[in-house]
């Protein structure tokens, strides 16, 4: 008997799992596609790890009578009755982004098969025939490819294609034209991207609006030399009519990874010479298993420690957008900022989201400020769970403040506080560029733009001569480098604020020596691990 959690491994997942998931818990083994076994197994572990055989059902999960966590090595969760678990008060996680590099490359793969008849030409030499005239094909350089849905993996098939010297469009009613324009991509409408393209590949969700999206309709619209590649989900490019498209050369050929009914062994598409079809192989690559198995094994951990997953599907905060997800570590660094710049905790806390996410929902970035914020006030560790209780404890008012629009940054978010004798205090952080960088950029409202690293220090001081110069002295002398330094003032020999980021932690007497020789009004260091 153990008093460690039980985790239940019902496939076959890889070593890395395992290892991710450490030595806390007691790994058991079983199969999962086999009922008989899967039942009595699942009684009495805190969480179960599966892949696409094992099915968490109803019957299934008022088996479990411990179970706290399904965690779905994969992207789909067909084989998990999500509402069933919401109802037991079982959390599911997946993992969202683990094959998203995969399934982009297999885009690739079955659009360049496709265009250069590779499965066809393929079949002829292996049965002795040599067809070099027949099969000629066309080259993707200076042609226009359609995406249809600009999310994660569609993005990355445009980055691809871009490389290859494609104009590339995109249809996706849910995203600005303006994040389209930083990857390159001109957003149109499905008419006109129809019309425009000689290559389209799919990248959408399956859902009651986009079952059927590409139909005999759509296609009618298409160039006689289009390629259609649909690795996404089956269905949304409706079979027969893409059947009837490619037979009567309304199109010109189809790669295809996903069909509306799977497995899928026999199809009148698979008739066809001009069709290149694999069997749903997006995900099936060595590497998008490792990356699925240490995703969900990080969000067991997680679980089980009572961690806000963000790769929970089925609980209150767990479900972030992908635009929101960014900015969690940025607010939670700006929560120990917070507390750094303000010596204390606060009475009033109010944690204002502006920008585009704030169209989003944004709970997620209070528990954020609130875990950052507790972090080095408490012994205990901090947690998404429990740092609201903490909060409640000490009567700290909290307020989640949104607002769509933010004059200088495209989001910001900001954290202003008032403490016990009524002094404001504020800190304010941003994403910037295509690979969302931290910034910082606003401390008790001196304007700063600063990498929030491991090492951080604010001073205040009366503007004067010398004074930078000095503090660089004093922390050369003490074998601390300066990574980062800005400077900023309200006027010319006012007050001014010195923001630093360095590359290890100040000791506490140079901080002192720094304090006299500026004589500075106040002095913060915050170390961010």
């Amino acid at each position: 008997m153990t008093d460690r959690p039980v985790v239940l491994i019902a496939e076959e997942l890889s070593p890395a799992t395992v290892e991710a998931l450490g030595p806390d818990f007691e790994i058991r083994h079983c199969n999962g596609a086999d009922r008989a076994e899967l039942l009595p197994a699942i009684v009495d572990v805190d969480a179960i790890l599966v892949r696409s055989a094992t099915k968490v059902d109803a019957e299934a999960l008022a088996s479990a009578k411990r179970l706290k966590v399904v965690a779905r090595a994969g992207v789909g969760l067909d084989n998990v009755d999500v509402k069933a678990a919401t109802q037991s008060g079982v959390m599911v996680v997946n993992a969202p982004t683990s094959n998203i590099v995969s399934a982009a490359e297999l885009a690739v793969a079955l659009m360049l098969a496709a265009a250069r008849h590779v499965s066809p030409a393929h079949a002829a030499l292996r049965g002795g025939e040599w067809k070099r005239s027949k099969y000629t094909g066309i080259e993707l350089f200076e042609k226009t490819v359609g995406i249809v849905g600009l999310g994660r993996i569609g993005v990355l098939v445009a980055q691809r294609l871009a490389a290859f010297g494609m104009n590339v469009i995109a249809y996706d009613p849910y995203v600005p034209a303006g994040r389209a324009a930083q990857v390159g991509v001109r957003l149109v409408d499905l008419d006109t991207l129809m019309a425009e393209s000689d290559f389209m590949s799919v990248h959408l969700p399956k859902t009651p609006e986009t079952v059927g999206l590409i139909d005999a309709e759509a296609l009618a619209k298409a160039k006689p030399s289009l390629v259609l590649v649909n690795a996404a989900r089956g269905g949304i490019v409706d079979e027969d009519a893409l059947y009837d498209a490619l037979k009567t050369g309304v199109i010109a050929a189809a790669g295809l990874d996903v069909f509306a009914k799977e497995p899928c062994t026999d199809s009148p598409l698979f008739e066809l010479e001009n069709v290149v079809a694999t069997p749903h192989l997006g995900a099936s690559t060595d590497e998008a298993q490792e990356k699925a198995g240490i995703a969900v094994a990080k969000s067991v951990r997680l679980a089980l420690s009572g961690e806000l997953v963000p790769d929970a599907v089925n609980v209150q905060g767990g479900v972030i957008a992908e635009d929101v997800r960014p900015g969690i570590p940025l607010t939670e660094k700006l929560g120990q900022v917070f507390t750094a710049v303000a010596g204390e905790v606060a009475q009033q806390l109010d944690v204002e989201v502006r920008g585009e996410i704030a169209d989003h929902d944004v709970k997620v970035l209070e528990l954020a400020a609130l875990k950052g914020v507790f972090s080095s006030v408490v012994e205990d560790q901090v947690s998404y769970v429990n740092a609201p209780l903490l909060a409640a404890e000490r009567g700290i008012a909290v307020r989640l403040v949104m607002d769509g629009e933010s004059g200088d940054h495209r989001n910001l978010i900001t954290l202003r506080g008032t403490l016990a004798d009524g002094t404001q205090v504020s800190v304010s952080g941003t994403l910037v560029g295509i690979a969302q960088r931290e910034r910082l950029v606003e401390v008790n409202g001196f304007i700063v733009d600063i990498e929030p690293t491991e090492h951080l220090a604010f001073f205040t001081y009366v503007d004067r001569p010398g004074m930078v110069g000095t503090v660089g002295q004093i922390l050369g002398e003490a074998q601390v480098n300066i990574a980062g330094m800005q400077v900023s003032r309200e006027t010319k020999g006012g007050e001014a604020l010195v923001a630093l980021s360095v590359d290890s932690a100040i000791p506490a007497d140079t901080l002192t020596q720094i304090e006299t020789a500026i004589e500075a009004t106040s002095i913060r260091a915050v170390d961010l691990v």
